[in-house]
C-alpha cells in the first residue's frame, strides 16, 4: 500500500486517539452535529473526523436519553429566561452622594509640577499643611522636606481647573510630574480643599495587561479561545447589567445570583464547548452542585448568625441601601464565587469519561464511573487546595492583624469576619468535591447507554482498524 492511501471511513463515533484520530482535521470533515451530540456524515468525510466543540469526539447517544436530557434542560432555561424578565432592572435607584469611601465623586487630574521645600510654611492655603495631614503630623514633619504638587483636573464641570496639595516624606503614595492621577470632589469644602488625590490612573497598565490575556488565549486556545473570551465578556455583562442593579433595587440577592449564575453557565458552557449531550451533562453536574452549595450555604450562614455587615464596604452598601439583605448578599458571593471552578470540574469530568468510553466502547457504566472517579480524585485535591488558598489570600491582611494581635485559633476561626470566609470556603469545597461522582455518574449513565447497534459498529470499527494497520 503507498503512503497516500487511507484506510474506509470510521462510523459516526471515531476511535480512540490513540489509533489515529488527527485533531488537525476536526473542522474539515463533512460530520456536522446532530440533535443532542450526535453527528451525521456529510459529503466529504471520507478522510477526516469531527470533533465537537467540547474537550474531544462526542459520541452520539441515543434518541431517548437525548429527549430526556431535554425534558430537564429545556424547562430549566426557560425558567431562567422568565427570571431574567421578571427581575430585570429598570435602572438602580439613585441617593445623595455621602463623599465617603466608595460614594465620592471622582475626576480624572495630571500632576503638572511637583517641587520641594521644607514641609513647616507649605500648604495650599500658606498656613499649616493638609491633604489629611494633622497638626501634630505637620509638626513632626517640620525639619523633613515635603513636596508641593500641583495637579490639573482633566475631566468634569472643573476641566482646566488647578489645586495644590502637599506631600509628606512618610505617605506611601508620593506623586510625580506627569502622573495620571484620580481626584475627590467634595462640594461643600472650602474651594481650596475641595479637590484631594486619592488613587493613580491605572487604566494603561490593566488594559495592556487585559491585552496580553487576551492575546495569550487567543493564541493558545484558537477558536475555543476567542469563544471563551467571549463568553466571558458575556458574564461581566451578566453580571453588571442584571445582577448588580437587580440587588440594588431590593430583588432578593439569592435569587437573583441564582438566576444569574445559571444564565451564565448556560451561555458560557454552551458557547465554548458547543451544543450537545456532553456539554448538557456537564450543566446538569454543574446545576446539581450549585443547588448543593445553596442549600448549605443557607442553612450554615443562617446557623453561624452570619450578618455579611463585616467592613467598611458593606457598611456603606447598607447605610445607602439599607433594605439590601446582606446575608442573602454574602450567599450570593459564595454561589457566584464557586461557579467558575465547578464548570471546570464538570466540564473536565465530562469528557474524562467521554474518553475513556472512546477508548473502550464495552465499558459499562460501573466500570466508567470507577476509571472517571480515579482522575476526579486527583481533580478534587487540587481544585480544593487552589480554593483554599484563593480565599487565604484574599484575606491574608486580616490574618496578619489577628497574629499581630496573638489571638487564639479558636477566637480567629470562630470571629464573624473569618468565619464567613471558612463558610464560603467550606462550602463551595463541599459543592465541588460533590460535583466529581455525580458528574462522573451522570456522564457515566449517559454516555454508556448508547444504542446497542452503535457501540457494536465503534467496536468493530476500532477492531477492523487496527487489524488493516497491522497488515499494511
Amino acid at each position: 500500500m503507498t503512503a497516500t492511501q487511507h484506510p474506509p471511513p470510521f462510523p459516526p463515533s471515531t476511535p480512540p486517539h490513540g489509533h489515529g484520530t488527527d485533531h488537525s482535521r476536526s473542522h474539515r470533515s463533512g460530520q456536522v452535529h446532530g440533535p443532542g451530540g450526535g453527528r451525521t456524515r456529510g459529503p466529504d468525510s471520507g478522510h477526516g473526523h469531527f470533533h465537537s466543540h467540547s474537550h474531544g469526539p462526542a459520541a452520539p447517544v441515543s434518541q431517548h436519553l437525548r429527549r430526556v436530557i431535554a425534558a430537564v434542560l429545556i424547562p430549566f432555561t426557560a425558567a431562567v429566561v422568565v427570571g431574567l424578565v421578571v427581575l430585570w432592572p429598570g435602572g438602580a435607584p439613585s441617593h445623595t452622594r455621602t463623599g465617603v469611601g466608595f460614594d465620592r465623586q471622582t475626576q480624572q487630574a495630571t500632576v503638572t509640577t511637583v517641587v520641594t521645600a521644607n514641609c513647616a510654611p507649605l500648604s495650599p492655603s500658606g498656613d499649616t499643611p493638609t491633604g489629611g495631614t494633622s497638626t501634630a503630623e505637620s509638626s513632626s514633619a517640620q525639619h523633613g522636606t515635603c513636596k508641593k504638587a500641583t495637579i490639573r483636573v482633566d475631566t468634569g464641570k472643573d476641566k482646566g481647573r488647578t489645586f495644590t496639595e502637599i506631600v509628606q516624606p512618610d505617605q506611601s503614595r508620593q506623586l510625580h510630574q506627569d502622573e495620571k492621577v484620580v481626584v475627590a470632589y467634595e462640594p461643600t469644602a472650602p474651594r481650596e480643599l475641595q479637590y484631594s488625590v486619592t488613587d493613580v490612573n491605572r487604566t494603561f497598565p490593566m488594559a495592556l495587561l487585559a491585552g496580553i490575556f487576551a492575546v495569550a488565549v487567543v493564541v493558545v486556545g484558537r477558536i475555543r479561545g476567542i469563544m471563551a473570551l467571549v463568553a466571558l465578556a458575556v458574564s461581566f455583562l451578566v453580571l453588571s447589567l442584571f445582577i448588580l442593579p437587580a440587588i440594588l433595587q431590593g430583588s432578593n440577592p439569592l435569587l437573583v445570583a441564582v438566576i444569574g449564575s445559571s444564565a451564565i453557565m448556560l451561555i458560557a458552557l454552551y458557547m465554548c464547548h458547543g451544543l450537545s449531550a456532553r456539554t448538557s451533562v456537564a450543566v446538569l453536574g454543574t446545576l446539581i452542585s450549585l443547588s448543593l452549595i445553596g442549600v448549605l450555604g443557607s442553612l450554615f450562614i443562617g446557623w453561624a448568625a452570619l450578618t455579611g455587615n463585616t467592613d467598611d464596604s458593606t457598611g456603606l452598601i447598607h447605610g445607602l441601601y439599607p433594605h439590601i439583605d446582606m446575608s442573602g448578599l454574602l450567599l450570593a458571593g459564595v454561589i457566584i464565587g464557586s461557579l467558575g471552578v465547578l464548570d471546570d470540574v464538570t466540564v473536565t469530568q465530562t469528557s474524562a469519561v467521554w474518553e475513556l468510553h472512546e477508548a473502550n466502547p464495552s465499558l459499562g457504566w460501573r466500570d466508567l464511573y470507577r476509571a472517571g472517579i480515579r482522575i476526579g480524585r486527583d481533580h478534587i485535591a487540587s481544585v480544593v487546595n487552589t480554593l483554599v488558598l484563593a480565599y487565604a489570600g484574599a484575606a491574608l491582611p486580616l490574618l496578619l492583624l489577628f497574629s499581630i494581635a496573638q489571638s487564639s485559633v479558636a477566637t480567629v476561626a470562630t470571629s464573624e469576619l473569618v468565619a464567613e470566609e471558612i463558610v464560603r470556603t467550606l462550602v463551595g469545597s463541599i459543592g465541588l468535591v460533590a460535583s466529581v461522582p455525580v458528574t462522573t455518574a451522570l456522564a457515566a449513565l449517559v454516555v454508556s447507554a448508547d444504542r446497542p447497534a452503535a457501540t457494536a459498529a465503534v467496536a468493530a470499527s476500532a477492531r477492523g482498524g487496527r487489524g488493516r494497520r497491522r497488515k499494511r
